[in-house]
């Protein structure tokens, strides 16, 4: 009785032949040192692959010198200032720690899946946002869509560092320049926090007299207030402002009274802005060499300055008021659409995936780097980051509502609102202020400073790898070109007017655009490219396939919420404003028009691709190019022998084994046989052993 192996389920016995020579002694020899060569080729090509840290894979591209580099440089692009300035807000106005829940779904079915495709797509191609459609000539407009998208971004993102290094160095003296209105640029309506609340708490109270008619209270008044008397001191005190908030319009915007009037260029931060670019230009001017070891500082040093914070919070009175505000959950808000809607958009911004950046970080990977692994680790600190930062900044905020006797929410805000006037209030009330404001700006500093290295990084890789022999050589050149362009074009936005240019852009630019790149780019991967081929490519990579959990996301869940988000989107936006200042017609039109700046290229150029190829290839415009695949031959060879081994797997079926010889001296006896090559997958013969 023979018992076959599984790769042979059914087997036709033919005669064999007995004996007691040495020939299947023979083959078993053989085969043992066909197993032990393939052994030694294993060993020499792990070896091969196997390289020191100093020493490129890649040597035309160039790889990261370590693992912690990309781990390091990626944490920080993901955290960035969103997650000081807008997660707090958003968590407490959604629900507290409710809102932990929608977010962590969302990030668990949508934010995830999405970061773990980018990064194995970037690391198998070895390719930038441009040159990585060869995956799918037909679609490469949705990485001009990318590039469009991150510069637009990149050009404002530096004004925002302009702001944060402009309020440092006011940091540096003995008393903070916004701490109250003894300066020549207050307003006749300045004043602090609490004695705005104050005087509306006196209106209210002047008010209920005249509604609820009573005497009494008239008489502790010393006179009646008639509506029209009351309206005229509701309307100075809403003209009131604090101290901070008036250093902020007055000294450092110089604001003029609306986008229509953009009034003269502020030089003070003109100059902020260019020192803002010559140390990103001086950070990437050997690309990710240089800044795979500025990020051990700048992605480091905000935790360090976040725990230092928290601490100091913490022991300020009034700091757990501010924090029952952050985390108590609100469970009702649960069962409201826009909750869920706003945590997938959190998610989806936060983690960074369709800017292209997260993308050119994990191709400068070594083809066998863990990148699972390192999606794991991003989102995780990104998140953890985001928590952080609200206990950071609402212990600081309960400080400023017990030490004015003010309602939290009255002294909470959003966006730049948060980060140079609400939070540098409460910074000018603690003891040794001037300390606290310089490393809280000085962190900003660095947060802002990660995500503009990915930025330009992004598109400086990208057309290098579509133009290698023109631009590669002269990299360097190329970065501060990009550079110079962009502190030009930034100039506008730090104009008295400026900001509201920097906002028009931040609203338009960066939020639908990205949401429609996501779709398209998870979607042509895997339905026109193939999940299939998509999870060879990342098994030939980490030696393990995604399992399910990851394909159904990629595949279903995730496209659907992109697209949920995108209406989630649509609902919940509203007319840009700017201190409850609406803006005109054209500028809404403009906005549009920076997005659709963005989208047209993916229409655009596939009607062009089209256009000029014929209808009968037009096939192989939706396939992958030759080009397509690793940088490195060894790793194409790879994923070939995959790709064989798998159609082969698909392809067994019975075949037939023809006995070569039993060797009976052997205990309970030996066969020699192989598969007839008539009916084998492969042509070559290979030896199997079965026991009688």
């Amino acid at each position: 009785m023979v018992r076959s192996f599984d790769r042979f389920p059914s087997a036709s016995v033919g005669s064999p032949s007995v004996s007691a020579s040495t020939v299947p002694t023979v083959h078993s020899v053989e085969a043992n040192n066909n197993n032990a060569q393939l052994e030694q080729k294993k060993k020499k090509k792990k070896q091969k692959i196997k390289l020191s840290l100093g020493e490129d894979e890649n040597t035309e591209r160039g790889n990261w010198s370590g693992k912690l580099d990309f781990i390091l440089s990626s944490i920080g692009l993901a955290v960035g200032l969103g997650n000081v300035w807008r997660f707090p807000y958003l968590c407490y106005e959604n629900g507290g720690g409710a809102f932990l829940i929608p977010y962590t779904i969302m990030l668990a079915f949508a934010g995830l899946p999405l970061l773990y495709f980018e990064l194995a797509l970037g690391q198998f191609a070895s390719e930038g946002p441009l040159s990585i459609w060869k995956i799918s000539p037909m679609f490469k407009g949705v990485g001009y869509a990318m590039l469009i998208v991150t510069s637009l971004c990149s050009i404002y993102y530096n004004v925002i560092i302009a702001y944060v290094i402009f309020y440092f160095f006011a940091s540096l003296t003995s008393e903070l320049p916004w701490k109250d209105c003894s300066h020549t640029w207050n307003s006749a309506s300045c004043t602090s926090f609490g004695e705005i609340f104050f005087s509306l708490q006196i209106l209210q109270v002047i008010w209920i007299p005249i509604n609820a008619n009573c005497p009494e209270c008239r008489d502790m008044y010393m006179h009646s207030v008639t509506e029209n008397e009351y309206t005229v001191m509701a309307s100075n005190v809403s003209k009131l402002k604090s101290s901070a908030e008036d250093y902020w319009e007055r000294y450092v915007l110089d604001l003029s009274p609306s986008i229509e009037q953009p009034g003269n260029i502020r030089w003070s931060l003109a100059l902020c802005l260019l020192l803002g670019w010559v140390i990103v230009f001086l950070c990437l001017i050997k690309g990710i060499k240089s800044t795979g070891k500025v990020v051990y500082f700048t992605a480091l040093f905000p935790y360090f300055v976040l725990f230092i914070l928290l601490i100091r919070g913490a022991t300020l009175p009034g700091s757990m008021r501010g924090i029952k505000y952050y985390i108590i959950p609100d469970f009702d808000k649960l069962g409201s659409a826009q909750v869920w809607g706003r945590a997938a958009i959190q998610i989806f911004y936060s983690l960074g995936p369709a800017w292209g950046s997260m993308l050119t970080m994990s191709s400068y990977n070594r083809f066998h780097n863990n990148c699972y692994r390192d999606a794991i680790i991003i989102a995780v600190v990104n998140c953890g980051t985001s928590i952080l930062a609200g206990f950071v900044i609402f212990s600081v905020l309960g400080f400023m509502s017990t030490e004015y006797n003010i309602p939290v929410d009255k002294v909470t805000d959003s966006g730049p609102g948060l980060a140079f006037v609400a939070y540098p209030a409460g910074l000018s009330m603690m003891p040794g202020a001037p300390f606290w404001s310089a490393v809280f700006f000085f962190m900003l500093f660095t947060l802002g400073l990660d995500s503009q290295f990915a930025f330009i990084e992004c598109i400086v890789s990208a057309f290098s790898d579509e133009y290698p022999r023109k631009l590669r050589p002269h990299k360097i050149l190329f970065t501060l070109c990009v550079c110079v362009l962009f502190f030009l074009l930034g100039l506008p936005q730090v104009t008295q007017g400026g900001i509201y240019w920097m906002k028009l852009l931040d609203w338009y630019a960066v939020g639908f655009s990205l949401l429609v790149i996501g779709l398209f780019e998870i979607c042509v991967v895997m339905y026109v490219y193939g999940y299939g081929r998509f999870s060879n490519d990342v098994q030939s990579m980490i030696g393990f396939p995604p399992n399910w959990y990851w394909l159904i996301c990629w595949v279903g869940i995730t496209p659907l919420s992109i697209v949920a988000i995108i209406v989630f989107y649509a609902i919940l936006q509203e007319p840009i404003t700017y201190n409850d200042q609406k803006y005109p017609a054209w500028a809404s039109t403009l906005g549009w028009l920076t997005v659709a700046l963005a989208l047209m290229w993916i229409p655009l150029w596939a009607v062009f691709k089209a256009w000029l190829c014929n209808p009968s290839v037009f096939a192989e415009m939706l396939n992958p190019t030759s080009d397509w695949g690793p940088a490195l031959e060894q790793h194409r060879l790879h994923r070939k022998k995959l790709d064989e081994e798998m159609t082969d797997e698909k392809e067994i079926r019975p075949h037939d084994i023809t006995i070569d010889s039993i060797d009976f001296r052997v205990p309970y006896g030996m066969m020699n046989a192989y598969a007839n090559s008539a009916y084998s997958s492969r042509s070559d013969l290979t030896f199997y052993e079965s026991h009688v």
